[in-house]
């Protein structure tokens, strides 16, 4: 029996005390994201979109949010495994297609770096990658391939 979760999310754009929207290239994008208990995350557009480049945008929350997902399962499916991680990095990237007036994602790569511990079963810690990649909530979510180039490495032979 499947079990549902609810997630809210109170959005408030924030550039309106810059000024109301009166053309596109004049007015504030900045926003801010409030969930309950939790600090808020200050965002804007994309610069493409005449945001502002030091502020989280969309795009970049959803590239986050696929590789999160990834590592948190990842390591959960370590866990059970009896692998022990000592470092998890990733250099995630995605692209987005414009087209028209809209625009999609056309595909995010996830890069994770690995070390486990010396000893460990690098082949199991390896395939562990798959198994998280088609448990992953986020990607299996999304309408575009998530894709993911792991590397494992044991301690003792990492740089």
């Amino acid at each position: 029996m499947a079990k549902e979760h609810s997630y809210a999310a109170k959005l408030i754009w924030t550039g309106g005390t810059r000024g109301p929207v009166r053309d596109y290239a004049g007015y504030s994008r900045e926003y801010s994201v409030e969930i309950s208990g939790k600090p808020p995350i200050v965002g804007s557009a994309d610069p493409l979109f005449k945001g502002d480049p030091a502020l989280h945008n969309p795009e970049d929350l959803l590239v986050a949010s696929l590789s999160a997902c990834h590592m948190l399962t990842y390591l959960s499916d370590c866990a059970r495994a009896k692998i022990e991680v000592c470092s998890y990095e990733d250099d995630a990237s995605g692209t987005m297609v414009l087209k028209h007036n809209g625009g999609h994602f056309s595909e995010v790569t996830l890069r994770p770096r690995v070390v486990v511990a010396p000893g460990s079963d690098l082949a199991k810690a390896r395939a562990l990658h798959k198994d998280a990649h088609a448990q992953c909530f986020i990607a299996n979510s999304v309408n575009f391939p998530v894709t993911h180039e792991p590397q494992v490495t044991e301690a003792s032979h990492a740089a």
